[in-house]
């Protein structure tokens, strides 16, 4: 299958084009760069050609599929200008910023015979299904109660695009992908968002720090945190009624790590060592076998995935921003007490909003949706 880029973004530089060039399934013919010279600097490092312009590569006939890794606020746009081209996709996530888009361009993929992918590389490690496994099938914890989960990164230089809020920056388009799409993974499609804080930690008029509170409809809580400023965490555990599995390195490991899983069952703990594995190669295989069936199968988990972002900015914000994109404190207690009548039910108990404590959403404000 013959692949063009969508742009030199540094993930489609330092990750997603070695892995093309090494594939045997897939070969990168050309990069597309609004910036001709940038276009020639990275095409000759992967034997291929460089094309002025994305609409130039979508025109190009000898380009069956492209990988675009535009900025967030870009995808919708050139994933269906893709799409109309006739062109496989396989797409950096978010797919897009909203719901009813992303189920747009998922529909006119399979309308039109094409694969479109959203890439959340870290579901194609094989860690991920043997963790599954162990708690599924094997049990290992007992019945789930909790997930957890957390992607944390420094700091980027100032001028990041991840700190545009015209290009959809922020850590809920960002970090945020990574603790929800696991979560999904294992929790399923029932999960929905209880409550979420979303605020800027140094200045930048986007969300850089953030955190979610989720439930299934049998009641297992997921506790998500992400951020842009922070130390660098990537992890996520499983707590049930007889142990806990945790797993680091969890979201981006390098082709070379060996996974280690830790189970605690009572006062015992046990170590499982995994083989490595590299998620990015098994990505572009996965793109090309979808290539292959012509479907978008993680059509429902995507979906999903874009509706309980959506969810997360909308809950409760500790700090919120205005139309002009400065921060406003929205954190007084007793002003969200009285315009908000926030509660939060299970199938057991209810609590109000002082009764609530948690000491991973601490800053979360909680609102029930009374219908």
């Amino acid at each position: 299958m013959r692949i063009g880029v969508l742009g030199c973004a540094d993930i489609a530089r330092r990750r997603m084009l070695p892995a093309m060039a090494a594939s045997a399934h897939v070969e990168p013919v050309a990069v597309a760069s609004r910036d001709a010279a940038r276009a020639a600097r990275t095409a000759r490092r992967f034997g291929c050609r460089a094309v002025h312009g994305y609409h130039a590569l979508l025109a190009d006939e000898a380009v069956d599929a492209v990988y675009v890794p535009l900025p967030v606020a870009l995808h919708a746009e050139w994933v269906e200008r893709s799409l109309r081209a006739g062109k496989h996709v396989l797409a950096e996530k978010p797919l897009t910023t909203d719901p009813a888009s992303t189920d747009a361009l998922l529909r006119l993929a399979q309308e039109s015979g094409l694969a479109l992918m959203e890439n959340v590389m870290f579901l194609q490690h094989a860690q991920h299904e043997t963790v599954r496994r162990l708690v599924v099938q094997d049990r290992i914890v007992g019945e789930l109660r909790s997930f957890r989960a957390e992607f944390t990164v420094p700091r980027r230089p100032e001028g990041d695009i991840r700190y545009r809020r015209d290009l959809a920056g922020g850590a809920r388009w960002d970090t945020a992908v990574y603790p929800v799409r696991a979560a999904l993974h294992f929790l399923g499609p029932g999960l929905r968002v209880l409550a979420a804080s979303l605020a800027p930690a140094f200045g930048p008029r986007v969300d850089t720090a953030g955190a979610a509170l989720l439930c299934t409809p049998e009641g297992v809580t997921a506790q998500l945190t992400f951020g842009l400023d922070h130390n660098y965490r990537s992890c996520y555990e499983l707590t049930g009624s007889e142990g806990r599995l945790l797993v680091d390195h969890a979201f981006t490991p390098p082709a070379d790590h060996v996974p280690v899983l830790r189970v605690e069952r009572g006062p015992q703990a046990e170590k499982i060592e995994l083989a490595p594995d590299d998620q990015v190669a098994n990505t572009i295989t996965a793109f090309a076998e979808l290539v292959a069936r012509k479907g978008a199968s993680t059509r429902r988990d995507t979906l999903r995935q874009a509706e309980l972002l959506a969810a997360a900015g909308t809950g409760i914000r500790s700090l919120g921003f205005s139309q002009n994109g400065k921060a406003v404190n929205q954190d007084s207690r007793e002003k969200v007490k009285k315009e908000n009548k926030m509660k939060i039910f299970d199938s057991h108990t209810h609590l109000n909003s002082e009764e609530f404590i948690n000491d991973e959403l601490f800053a979360v404000q909680m609102r029930m949706r009374i219908k």
